[in-house]
């Protein structure tokens, strides 16, 4: 574990209006005040229930962004300028997603500051506006602010707060998408630095920081030095109950993916590959919004359609692609016209190769272990 702090915005404005006190806005202002970075990607609010990419270098701009966005269910990876030093605020798929693609030479690593955000998952905007409007009889129009804490759904509108447990949210079908139910990755130990509110005492406005990386000296220097972060030292206890909270996070995420999986017949999953890869319609879109394929036009998936086999040569190659890819971060589902579950069938070929090999993606920077020459053997 790398250094804990729990760290909060100096300026008082932006740590009330900003998640969890503001560090994350005032770091990114600060590595632009540094010099650390041209510019800064983030999310920008278009309403509660739609978030949109901005690349800024405007502190305006950065200041307006400073709360999170549970219904932008986006991969920011894809809109990093190749060649351009940026700070990116990253939920762990985009952090890994950022890793892959710098594996594929195209962005470079070393240009990139990664201000990781724990996450819980996100929401689909649509199913979100269906369930305060069918579970809570609220218009979306009402609607201020939702959040997630504790187990609980929060929903705060004009009329009042509503709440109800995640668990039976999900149950009745809403919540957050599946990928983001049954991904165990909760803290992004991949970025630069790793920042939630798992850990702060209950009233505090601060925000949990571990500094994972010597990027994330810089950025955390650059707070200090610009003043405009202020910090202590997380104790023992704060550091138990994050890591408590991230544990139990994980048992669900676990748990989601272990009912998931017992509705597929082990003994025929061929069948379920067939069954649902034969809706194929060939639009492309998964292949086009995947954060980790770094194919252009010539991609030979794009050569295969059915040609008469039961699963789609489309299909197969893209299996094999992401067998060593895939992160899990649900963008190919999300897409698909005839919502075929893609993310889970890549994660369980995946997740195979993992518990086989011991290789997980998105986390190093070391080659997949089936694209390893043999000891001795020929590159």
């Amino acid at each position: 574990m790398g250094k804990c702090y729990l760290a909060w915005a100096k300026d008082p404005e932006i740590r009330q209006k900003g998640g969890s006190g503001g560090f994350v806005t005032a770091t990114l202002l600060a590595a632009l005040k540094e010099g650390l970075v041209e510019r800064v990607l983030i999310v920008r609010r278009i309403d509660e229930f739609e978030g949109v990419p901005l690349l800024t270098d405007d502190p305006e701009e950065v200041k307006s962004c400073s709360s999170a966005h549970l219904a932008a269910p986006l991969n920011l990876s894809s809109y990093i300028p190749p060649g351009e030093r940026v700070a990116v605020t990253v939920k762990p798929c985009d952090a890994r997603a950022i890793i892959e693609r710098s594996k594929r030479r195209q962005i470079d690593l070393e240009d990139i500051y990664m201000l990781g955000l724990n996450c819980g998952g996100t929401f689909m905007p649509v199913r979100t506006m269906e369930a305060v409007s069918d579970l809570f009889g609220l218009d979306p129009g009402d609607v201020l602010g939702f959040e997630v804490s504790k187990g609980k759904f929060f929903v705060e509108a004009r009329s009042g707060t509503y709440t109800l447990p995640m668990v039976e949210l999900e149950r009745m079908g809403y919540g957050r998408r599946d990928p983001c139910r049954y991904c165990n990755i909760n803290i992004p130990v991949m970025a630069d630095l790793a920042c939630g509110d798992a850990g702060v005492p209950p009233g505090m406005r601060a925000t949990f920081v571990e500094i994972l990386t010597d990027k994330g000296d810089e950025l955390f220097e650059a707070g200090i030095k610009t003043s405009m972060i202020e910090f202590e030292e997380a104790g023992k206890e704060e550091i138990e109950t994050r890591v408590r909270t991230d544990r139990r996070m994980s048992e669900d995420a676990d748990m989601w993916w272990d009912e998931l999986s017992s509705m597929i017949d082990e003994d025929d999953h061929l069948s379920y590959y067939i069954n649902e890869l034969g809706r194929c319609i060939h639009c492309g879109s998964c292949k086009i919004v995947c954060p980790v394929c770094a194919c252009k036009d010539d991609a030979k998936c794009l050569d295969m359609g059915r040609e008469g086999y039961r699963i789609s040569l489309y299909n197969l190659i893209r299996l094999f692609h992401l067998m060593d890819s895939c992160i899990g971060c649900g963008q190919c589902e999300d897409v698909c016209p005839v919502d075929i579950p893609l993310t889970m069938i890549h994660q369980r070929f995946e997740r195979r190769m993992e518990k086989e090999l011991g290789y997980r993606p998105g986390f190093e920077m070391s080659k997949p272990p089936l694209q390893e020459p043999e000891p001795g053997g020929k590159v």
